[in-house]
């Protein structure tokens, strides 16, 4: 056999097992990228169950959410179920996250623990904004514990356009 010969049956070979494998759908992409206005503020209005990224004054993006299980008033405890209110600051990303993809909030601040300490309890933490469960499929509306949830091509591109210390204003 001729080296033209096996060059061209080994391209064959390799085209139709890559058509076996090929389901016609793209794969997700988990991490990408964000070449656009930068997110200069996140807000969160828990009443209308919306997530707005903003670029000063300008909406780039909007996401439905939804929130923890107790969605009425402000977090006081750990444990109560209800997503905070208040201004923080995304301070963590956690992409092996037990929810597709994750970026913290930085709940609880100084008000919060001297609330809840006010209370004798504690104030709780690990807020994040994620996407949906990685081995179980989210139960309803507002199911977090006190996050805040969106389907995880959303959270993909939230990931990637928000960065670590970008203000999030968490209105009721």
């Amino acid at each position: 056999m001729d080296r033209r010969a096996f060059a061209l049956g080994a391209c064959a070979s390799t085209l139709g097992l890559s058509a076996c494998g090929s389901t016609g759908r793209k794969s997700p992409r988990r991490f990408r990228t964000y070449n656009g206005p930068e997110v200069t503020s996140v807000v969160i209005n828990k009443g209308h169950r919306r997530m707005y990224l903003l670029h000063n004054d300008e909406i780039l993006k909007e996401y439905k959410v939804d929130l923890g299980f107790a969605p009425a008033g402000d977090k006081r405890v750990k444990g109560d179920g209800r997503t905070p209110e208040g201004t923080y600051v995304i301070d963590r990303r956690n992409p092996n996250s037990a929810f597709h993809l994750s970026i913290g909030i930085s709940y609880p601040n100084a008000k919060d623990i001297a609330e809840a300490k006010a209370l004798g309890q504690e104030p709780g933490g690990d807020i994040f904004i994620h996407g949906q469960p990685n081995r179980e499929r989210a139960k309803g509306r507002d199911w977090t514990a006190g996050c805040i949830a969106v389907k995880n091509g959303e959270m993909e591109e939230i990931y990637a356009m928000v960065k670590n210390g970008t203000p999030v204003a968490l209105r009721p």
